[in-house]
């Protein structure tokens, strides 16, 4: 896939902007996963995608990711420059600082995807599906 813009135009994005990009394209992944994996009812589709797209479940992917080195130097700065980001929305359910580091994964996940990375998307995609698989187990 080619990139979605321009790399001066997703390098000088903020962490929030990429954030919001990034909330959405791994929103997508789960909920294919979950698709394909045969739950249709409204309900359990939307019970089911929490414990991959929370707060909580983001910040142990990258707990998680930090503790298998799986980002490189690079995807940590994406990851940094969200979770540093000055937001102003407030977290709900969960402290300041879950908040600010699944703010970072979406910034990843933002990055990956604008910059038209999407091979090494699908295999941290489905890295973080697998991770919380095994966790629910």
């Amino acid at each position: 896939m080619e990139k979605i813009m321009e790399e001066q135009t997703y390098e000088q994005m903020n962490g929030i902007a990429l954030a919001y990009m990034g909330d959405a394209i791994y929103e997508v992944y789960i909920r294919k996963h979950l698709l394909q994996s045969g739950i249709t009812k409204p309900t359990k589709l939307h019970h089911r995608a929490t414990h991959y797209v929370s707060a909580k479940a983001q910040a142990f992917l990258i707990d998680k990711m930090n503790e298998k080195e799986i980002m490189t130097e690079h995807e940590a700065e994406y990851f940094r420059r969200g979770r540093n980001a000055k937001s102003h929305t407030s977290a709900k359910n969960t402290s300041v600082l879950t908040y600010r580091i699944s703010t970072g994964f979406e910034a990843l996940f933002g990055y990956l995807f604008l910059s038209g990375q999407t091979e090494r998307l699908d295999r941290l995609a489905e890295w973080c599906i697998e991770t919380v698989e095994k966790e629910k187990k």
